[in-house]
């Protein structure tokens, strides 16, 4: 199996390749992007990053992770970003990004973690689901994707927009930052039907399902819809599977994707419990993280 540093190393050469010498320049230096992933670490808020290309973007990304290979981990999977229509206007950008995720990004339910776990951290309601066959890269509608996955896992993402001024990211710059990645908080796993009808069914719940976050005294803090990221939340990894593949990567079994935000991103608080279900989803137990 590839280790993080070659993952990211590959990555990095077939951006490196695709982009020629003269759109280099526009990628954040080394030394750029080592002072971010160092203000990352402290918590503090970093330069901020505008007016990347995609390519820039890309090329950004995979030196950031390169870096993020050493410290957090083994690679557990992919987040697929930008996935809500909501969300991609609040960062003026009109598709999905991606990032990588790392092994020590992924708490249990129940987890109490720092309000203040990063520079600009956020909570968002999201979902997981889980790779069971490489045959999910050639899936191009959720039938095929969930005829390859083999869990879905209820998902609360904590990510951090890290910089200076979070409302300058547009969608490369957060493609740039990986996509925010820092914490996640991973409930209990819901195993795939093997038959076609319970996959029907799963199918159905998936797209129709009410995502509803409260707080820990039952106040609804948000809600959305399956349906809310791309019509169809599978659609999601129909898009990553593509757009890593342009990259040279390719989906394993036992990958985790992380399939975006049902809810609005918001600022966490001391003291605030956060609780997401999911309505419609028979066997979904409640995903918890408090904040200190």
């Amino acid at each position: 199996m590839p280790t993080n540093k070659t993952l990211a190393s590959v990555a990095l050469g077939s951006v490196l390749l695709a982009l020629g010498t003269s759109a280099q320049a526009a990628c954040l230096s080394d030394t750029q992007v080592a002072d971010f992933a160092a203000a990352q670490a402290a918590r503090t808020p970093a330069a901020d990053i505008e007016n990347l290309s995609e390519a820039d973007a890309a090329c950004t990304r995979a030196k950031l992770n390169v870096l993020h290979a050493r410290n957090l981990g083994e690679v557990v999977g992919y987040k697929a970003g930008l996935t809500n229509p909501a969300v991609q206007k609040r960062f003026n950008y009109d598709q999905p990004v991606w990032g990588v995720l790392y092994q020590r990004m992924l708490l249990d339910s129940g987890a109490v973690v720092d309000a203040a776990f990063g520079a600009r951290p956020l909570f968002e309601a999201d979902m997981l689901v889980r790779v069971k066959s490489a045959d999910i890269q050639k899936a191009k509608t959720p039938a095929e994707v969930l005829a390859n996955i083999d869990q879905v896992i209820p998902f609360i993402e904590l990510p951090d927009l890290a910089v200076q001024t979070p409302p300058k990211l547009n969608g490369p710059g957060v493609a740039a930052i990986n996509v925010g990645a820092r914490l996640g908080v991973r409930g209990l796993p819901v195993d795939v039907p093997t038959t076609t009808d319970g996959q029907a069914w799963m199918l159905e719940s998936l797209r129709d399902m009410r995502v509803v976050m409260k707080d820990g005294q039952g106040k609804e803090l948000a809600t959305g819809k399956g349906s809310d990221i791309l019509e169809h939340p599978l659609n999601a990894v129909v898009w990553l599977a593509g757009a890593l593949a342009k990259e040279g990567i390719a989906l394993k079994p036992g990958d985790l994707i992380s399939l975006g935000s049902f809810s609005p991103l918001l600022p966490p608080k001391a003291g605030q419990t956060v609780v997401v279900t999911y309505e419609g989803l028979s066997r979904t137990q409640p995903v918890v993280v408090s904040f200190k």
